[in-house]
């Protein structure tokens, strides 16, 4: 759940150098930024590996270009590798942004992670995150604990408003998870998840608009069904309390809405835009309700709980901004590359979910 990137790449050549005037109220050039920002966490890692320097080192563009400055780098406790960045924007015109003040303002913070890299310091922690990722373990991991502490530090320093969140596809797990816990203590944050992973079967590969219709809903209904049964097994009180904390934790979600920027030809974030659609048949077809209680729901999470162990999927959302890059992909490379999101000639289609109780 990564990249690779050709260490002759340079910033001028396949970066964002096309934004020379940033027009911070543009949600594209905020997009363009974002993703620039996570790139350069990728580089940062690989400078670091690659033990290149000063005038070698391929980073720092990634963000000087845009005002950022280098705060501080997130590192693994495992495998001591650079796993997310800390920027912090340099106002070249302070004046500006403080005459007017309900007018869109680049963030005092940005924080972003990287994905999975194939490189030998990092191939095989990296690759035992997506793992977790797959088992839905991710929460387990140091990496989120660091991160989750360096943002709850950041927040109560300067506000959740002055801090972006970004991510790319195992990155983006991360960042997800410590957006909905920041979410829940009260504090949403303006986040950036490109690629996110979405694990599911691979329903929106089947082709025939009916038979996908047909085994979401069916399996929706199993979900629902299934639910039921397991918590039927368990004494009232405890039954009441997890549907109490199923409710509260939808609810404290709802008005978060971190942008997911999915490509139809990546199967690792593809099934976001099927979890969303159907959401929203089903409350065409009258079956809001169900809709509504198989969307806080996977069947390893209710497994889970059949076992006594309750676990809150990481990548399931009620509510978000989803962006559909609708430009043909060549290969899984550039669906799932970064660089397509500062593209500024891709089609996309963007809509928008908010989960009512």
């Amino acid at each position: 759940m990564g990249r690779k990137f050709s260490a002759a790449e340079l910033f001028s050549v396949s970066g964002p150098s096309h934004l020379t005037a940033v027009d911070w109220t543009n949600v594209h050039h905020r997009r363009a930024i974002a993703a620039s920002l996570v790139e350069a966490a990728y580089r940062i890692e690989r400078d670091r590996q690659e033990n290149r320097q000063g005038p070698e080192a391929q980073a720092s563009p990634y963000w000087e270009f845009f005002h950022f400055k280098l705060n501080h780098v997130l590192i693994d406790n495992v495998d001591n590798s650079i796993f997310g960045v800390i920027y912090e924007y340099n106002f070249p015109n302070p004046h500006l942004f403080h005459n007017n003040h309900n007018q869109l303002k680049p963030p005092k913070y940005a924080v972003a992670f990287r994905g999975t890299l194939t490189q030998p310091d990092t191939r095989s922690r990296d690759l035992k995150l997506d793992f977790q990722c797959i088992c839905n373990t991710i929460h387990e991991s140091s990496r989120v604990l660091l991160a989750m502490q360096a943002m709850q530090s950041l927040v109560s320093s300067c506000g959740a408003k002055n801090v972006w969140l970004a991510g790319h596809s195992l990155g983006s797990a991360i960042g997800l998870l410590v957006g909905k816990n920041m979410a829940k203590m009260g504090f949403p944050l303006e986040t950036y998840l490109f690629n996110p992973p979405f694990i599911s079967a691979p329903i929106g590969s089947i082709k025939g608009e009916r038979v996908r219709h047909g085994i979401r809903i069916a399996g929706s209904i199993m979900k629902v069904g299934l639910s039921t049964v397991v918590k039927g097994h368990h004494p009232q009180h405890i039954t009441s309390a997890h549907d109490d904390h199923d409710r509260d934790t939808f609810s404290l979600l709802s008005a978060w809405f971190p942008y997911l920027f999915v490509n139809p030809a990546d199967p690792i974030c593809s099934g976001y835009i099927g979890y969303f659609e159907h959401r929203k048949t089903m409350k065409e077809i009258g079956a809001g309700e169900i809709g509504k209680l198989a969307t806080k729901s996977s069947f390893e999470s209710i497994f889970s709980g059949a076992l006594g162990k309750e676990t809150e999927p990481y990548d399931l959302l009620p509510s978000a901004f989803l962006i559909i890059n609708q430009t043909p992909s060549p290969d899984f490379r550039r669906a799932h590359s970064v660089e397509q999101w500062w593209n500024p000639n891709f089609h996309f289609r963007s809509l928008t979910y908010q989960f009512s109780s």
